[in-house]
Order: C-alpha cells, then sequence, then structure tokens
C-alpha cells in the first residue's frame, strides 16, 4: 500500500508527506540534512537545532508534471520560521521564478515566525511573500497545503494567502493570530482558546473555505491533498498580465469591505454561516467532508 493511502496527511511528517504526495522516486532534496544547512541563533540560546533547519526543499514529479516543494517539520520548533527556514524557502520560490517548473507546492505546518530568530524570522517573512509573488508573475502556480497539526498562522498565514490556490482538509488551520495570541493580548472574553470547537469554527479549514480563505476542501489523506493539487496546476496567468491582477486585486479589496460590514459584529462560525443562509449551521462541523460540501454548496462565497 502506497504512503498516500497509509497515512493520513496530518498525521504524516513532512518527508512523509513529500513522499506520499510526488511519483516514486522522483523527489530530489536540496540542501538536505547531510549540507548541514542549520540556524546559527540556536546554539547561542542553548536550543537544539536540526540539520535541515525544520523544512525540507526540493523538486519532483506530481503525476509527471515537474514541481517545487517545501514541507514545513511541525515538530521542530512548531515549523517556526527563522532565518535559514526562512532562505531554503525563499530560495526554492526564486528557482521556480527563474525555471519555470509546472508549479510551487508549499506544505505548510507552522506557527509563524520562531520567536528566537524575531527579527531575522519576519525579514525571512517579507522576502517569502516577495518571492512568492515574484513566481507567481512568472506564471507558475504557487499553492498552498494545509492540514497540519499546526496549520498556517502568523507571517506563513499571511504567505498563504499570497498564493494562488489554498487546499485545505477539515483538520487544517489558517489564519493570522492564533487563538492563543489573541486571548492573551484581548482575554478570553475576546477568544477562549482553549474552546477547542470554537478555535476550528473560526480558523478550522471548513469554515476558511466558506469564505474563500481555501479555494478547494479535501478529506484527510495525501492521496486527496495530491489530487487537488494536481489539479490545481493551472498556469498563472491572472498574474501575468497586470491589468488583470490590478482588477481582481480591487474585486477582491471590495469584496473583503462588504464582508467587515456584513460580518463586523459576528464572533464565531456559526454566526457568519447563518448569515450566508445555511440551514442548520450547528450542523457543519459534524459533517463528513463530502457531506459538507453537499450541503453548502449553493451558499458557499464564490
Amino acid at each position: 500500500m502506497s504512503i498516500a493511502h497509509r497515512h493520513s496527511y496530518y498525521e504524516a511528517d513532512a518527508r512523509e508527506r513529500i513522499a506520499g504526495l510526488l511519483d516514486a522516486g522522483s523527489f530530489k532534496e536540496l540542501l538536505g540534512p547531510a549540507r548541514r544547512a542549520m540556524s546559527p541563533h540556536l546554539a547561542q540560546l542553548d536550543q537544539p537545532a536540526a540539520f535541515d533547519d525544520g523544512i525540507v526543499v526540493g523538486e519532483g514529479l506530481l503525476r509527471g508534471k515537474r514541481v517545487l516543494v517545501a514541507a514545513q517539520q511541525g515538530h521542530f520548533m512548531g515549523g517556526g520560521v527563522g532565518e535559514v527556514h526562512g532562505a531554503k524557502l525563499t530560495g526554492l520560490l526564486r528557482r521556480a521564478a527563474e525555471q519555470r517548473p509546472d508549479g510551487v507546492l508549499l506544505l505548510l505546518d507552522t506557527g509563524g515566525v520562531r520567536l528566537h530568530e524575531a527579527n531575522a524570522g519576519l525579514i525571512a517573512i517579507s522576502e517569502i511573500m516577495r518571492a512568492t509573488l515574484a513566481a507567481r508573475a512568472a506564471g507558475v502556480p504557487v499553492i498552498a497545503l494545509i492540514g497540519s497539526g499546526n496549520g498556517a498562522f502568523g507571517g506563513m498565514g499571511i504567505v498563504a494567502r499570497c498564493c494562488t490556490t489554498v487546499i485545505m482538509s477539515e483538520e487544517g488551520r489558517l489564519s493570522l493570530s492564533g487563538p492563543e495570541v489573541i486571548e492573551t493580548v484581548r482575554g478570553v472574553e475576546e477568544f477562549d482558546a482553549r474552546d477547542r470547537a470554537l478555535v476550528w469554527r473560526v480558523t478550522g479549514g471548513k469554515h476558511r473555505y466558506l469564505i474563500d480563505q481555501a479555494q478547494v476542501l479535501v478529506t484527510d489523506a495525501i492521496s486527496a491533498f495530491a489530487q487537488a493539487a494536481f489539479d490545481a496546476l493551472v498556469p498563472d496567468t491572472d498574474s501575468t498580465d497586470t491589468d488583470a491582477a490590478l482588477a481582481a486585486l480591487q474585486a477582491r479589496h471590495a469584496a473583503l469591505q462588504a464582508r467587515v460590514q456584513a460580518w463586523g459584529g459576528c464572533r464565531d462560525g456559526l454566526d457568519i454561516w447563518a448569515l450566508q443562509g445555511i440551514a442548520d449551521p450547528q450542523q457543519l462541523p459534524l459533517l463528513e467532508t463530502d457531506a459538507f460540501l453537499a450541503a453548502t454548496a449553493a451558499r458557499r462565497l464564490p
């Protein structure tokens, strides 16, 4: 049985996800553990280091299509972005802009910037964003896959929304600030981070799909992510046409303004789903993915 069918995407680690997504034997790692591309800062802070600095980058084939891949290792420092981690990801995206493969897959599993390298990490996020947009401007689709334990938060949450397509599972989470951060800054009255059901109703894959923050929702299977990623390997022509890109950006800004006006007083995904006209919104978290997609097909934002 293949890795794609043997493991859920959520349970797999970075290398297992790559192995399950790509064609067997096609992956070639760049700057692997043997190269010892490690953070120069962690040892000074008496923190453990990893030989790949918590991210695997390389190239391979996805059903015959040439793709560049970056997979964050959430078990190492929560997938946090530091100087080397960020440089590896930036370099891969710049490679994409130069070589123009069929696409770039970003397997995100991160809480955001690594606090131990805060300044370097913040600079890295800005470089990753610029490199993502440069790859898209070269016509290369950049696809974010989010179905991991850490999800995609902080600066990498912004990077995800810079991508051509965001693919999520119900188990994935996507946001700028994490629940614990919001609770710390604004208090438990604003957001109770211990209420796990609330957390998923606000940041989880189902909600992000319903409000078009994720374009595709899949089941928790590597094979499902692989199929969705393959389907998304369409040349990013919108980003190569300046007029079309500007029009799309203006339309998105107008849509966001309308959402703020309509949903600004909502404190729970349930409130928004009800305003979208979804019948029995409280039942949505209980539905399997296929049933959920069928129940919300007519009400999801375009």
